[in-house]
C-alpha cells in the first residue's frame, strides 16, 4: 500500500514495486476514472467532490478486501476516517515528497482540480494538512526527493519482511 502526497511518485513508485514483484498495480485515481468514464477533474466538475471521494473510497476499500498485488492510493484518500481504520494492519508505504519536487512533479496544472486557483500554495497546504495523516498511517516512510523509482523501490522491497526502511 502506497500513500503521499500529489507528485510523491504513487503510480510511478507503484509501477516500479509491481513489476519488482510480479504482481499487478491498483492506481485508485485510474480505477476511478476508469469506472467513471471520465477524467478526475471532470468528475469534480460535473459531480463535485463528494461524488469523486465516494467512489475512492469504494475502489480504495474493495482493493484492501481483494486486491493481491500493489496499492497506490490517491493522496486525499487517507483523509477519510473508514479508509485510516481499514488501512490498520496493513503495510503502508509513505512516500515522502519536499515541496519543490512535488510542485515540479506536478506540473502546477490545473488538471489537478484541488490545486485550482493558487497552485503552488495550494499545494504547500494540501502537504501541511496531509503530513501528520500520512505519517500516522506510515509502517514505513521512504524518501523520494531526488531518488529514481527503482532506487525507491529497493528500499521498500526489504521492508516488506521487516517493516523497516534502510534510508
Amino acid at each position: 500500500m502506497l500513500i503521499g502526497s500529489p507528485g510523491s511518485g504513487k503510480s510511478t513508485v507503484g509501477e516500479a514495486l509491481a513489476r519488482r514483484l510480479g504482481v499487478d498495480l491498483l492506481c485508485t485515481d485510474t480505477e476511478i476514472e476508469k469506472r467513471a468514464g471520465k477524467p478526475i477533474g471532470d468528475i469534480f466538475l460535473e459531480e463535485g467532490e463528494e461524488r469523486f471521494r465516494a467512489l475512492e473510497r469504494e475502489i480504495v476499500a474493495e482493493g484492501l478486501r481483494t486486491w493481491e498485488g500493489v496499492i497506490a492510493v490517491g493522496g486525499g484518500a487517507v483523509l477519510n476516517e473508514d479508509t485510516r481504520r481499514d488501512l490498520a494492519g496493513h503495510h503502508v508505504v509513505y512516500l515522502q515528497v519536499e515541496f519543490a519536487e512535488a510542485a515540479k512533479r506536478v506540473g502546477m496544472d490545473t488538471a489537478r482540480p484541488l490545486l485550482v486557483g493558487n497552485p503552488r500554495a495550494r499545494l504547500r497546504k494540501l502537504l501541511e494538512e496531509r503530513l501528520p495523516v500520512y505519517e500516522s498511517l506510515a509502517t514505513v516512510t521512504v524518501p523520494t526527493t531526488g531518488y529514481h523509482p527503482e532506487e525507491i523501490v529497493d528500499v521498500i522491497v526489504p521492508t516488506l519482511d521487516t517493516g523497516k526502511a534502510d534510508r
